[in-house]
């Protein structure tokens, strides 16, 4: 089972945060399109998790997206890391979210992930949240150690359902693989950019299930700036030093000039189903049940 999913903020980030350059809007605009182009053509359906602030400032985008018959997934609204605030922001942030999209596109949104994967151990409180907000499946759960947390004690790489403080979320975390000793995602976002597309497809091809997943960001090729100290904080919400912004504009560029490439093979080397098309083929009674430690 392989899971086609791209995480859709490049648009909104642009206005809220870059000056909202008509030239950026259109190479988003662009490169989108080349997509829904590129899954036409070989008549696959993808997730795309879109950040609630979409629905008001780039309402066409959603709109393109669910009228090439693709599902649209929350993505936060602000894309904020859920990590970075307390329960009553993130309460909003996704009732602001799911509803905003919902008007849009006139659809329920079933499908969740969040801003970097920024649900863990910590705060699995976020997916209460989720069950109160109408969300059933979720992509947030990266299953081993990363920047932003990750959840390394997980145990699980396949779908499973979670079970919380009385809640069920049907759970769809991002795969990874053992490289001497050490859990690495390799199907999206930087890892997808920096390993080999042979790689890469080894990978999948050894495996029963995958996740990929896209940024529009990571697909356009050269180079983008290295962040000021006050925009890191801003984002990242982290000490802006020179070493942090540094390692952070080296992971934002890796391989980008190879990226598009790279996708356009992916999707020509495999079958793909999106989120919801993969919810309906899974015996859910049969998955492993992951129940959370209630919080503290």
């Amino acid at each position: 089972m392989n899971i086609l999913t791209f995480d859709i903020e490049e648009w909104y980030l642009e206005k809220r945060d870059c000056g909202n350059r008509p030239d950026r809007i259109a190479l988003f605009d662009r490169y989108l399109n080349q997509i829904l182009d590129l899954l036409d053509e070989q008549r696959l359906k993808a997730t795309f998790f879109c950040v609630g602030g979409m629905a008001s400032d780039f309402p066409h985008v959603l709109k393109l997206i669910d009228g090439r018959g693709h599902e649209i997934g929350c993505h936060s609204y602000r894309h904020t890391w859920l990590n970075k605030m307390p329960h009553g922001e993130v309460l909003q942030d996704t009732r602001e979210a799911v509803d905003g999209l919902e008007q849009c596109i006139g659809k329920k949104i079933l499908s969740y992930r969040a801003p970097a994967f920024s649900i863990g151990k910590s705060n699995a409180w976020a997916f209460e949240i989720l069950a109160q907000c109408g969300i059933e499946r979720d992509a947030s759960v990266f299953p081993a150690a990363r920047d932003f947390g990750g959840f390394p004690d997980f145990g699980h790489k396949n779908p499973v359902m979670i079970h919380h403080q009385g809640v069920m979320i049907k759970e769809f975390p991002i795969c990874t693989t053992s490289i001497l000793g050490k859990e690495l995602a390799y199907s999206g976002g930087g890892y997808f950019r920096f390993f080999p597309f042979w790689f890469v497809k080894r990978e999948i091809s050894h495996s029963s299930y995958a996740m990929c997943y896209f940024h529009i960001g990571d697909l356009l090729p050269g180079a983008s700036r290295m962040m000021s100290r006050t925009e890191y904080e801003d984002y990242f919400k982290e000490a802006g030093t020179l070493l942090n912004r540094y390692k952070r504009h080296l992971k934002s560029n890796i391989g980008k000039n190879s990226a598009w490439p790279k996708l356009e093979k992916t999707i020509h080397a495999f079958d793909f189903i999106n989120i919801d098309q993969a919810d309906s083929m899974i015996d859910w009674k049969s998955v492993p049940s992951v129940h959370l430690a209630q919080d503290p």
